[in-house]
């Protein structure tokens, strides 16, 4: 499992290690009943504190990504495609506002952006 922690950056790190993790199980990288690193393992190897991990696990948890079994550690919950896909839809949403922010700023009309769209996807 890569995770990259930037302690410059403006998102807290629980955020970003459960961010991470939850792409990876999203873009199938972790497995359906795959085991994760405990969170003392995972907290050593990034040097973090064992409460950003947990916090991380935590939501990971609430968010129906990974079960912790007591005893025995946190392990890939079975992926559910429809909460995958509106993650997804989520953060698409939020790049085609940025998008039509920047449109307007420049009178840039709706009509050229559907069309660069159409482009971009290959005229489908």
């Amino acid at each position: 499992m890569d995770i990259i922690i930037d302690n410059s950056a403006s998102v807290p790190i629980y955020e970003q290690l459960r961010n991470q993790i939850r792409d990876q199980i999203i873009n199938d990288v972790l497995a359906y009943d795959e085991q994760l690193p405990s969170i003392r393992v995972l907290a050593k190897d990034l040097s973090i504190s064992i409460m950003t991990v947990k916090k991380a696990y935590d939501a990971l948890e609430a968010d129906g990504f990974i079960v912790t079994r007591q005893g025995k550690g946190s392990f890939v919950a079975e992926k559910n495609e429809n909460v995958a896909r509106e993650i997804l839809q989520k953060e698409i949403e939020g790049h085609m506002e940025a998008v039509v922010a920047i449109a307007k700023d420049h009178g840039i009309a709706k009509k050229d952006i559907v069309a660069m769209l159409d482009v971009l996807f290959g005229g489908e």
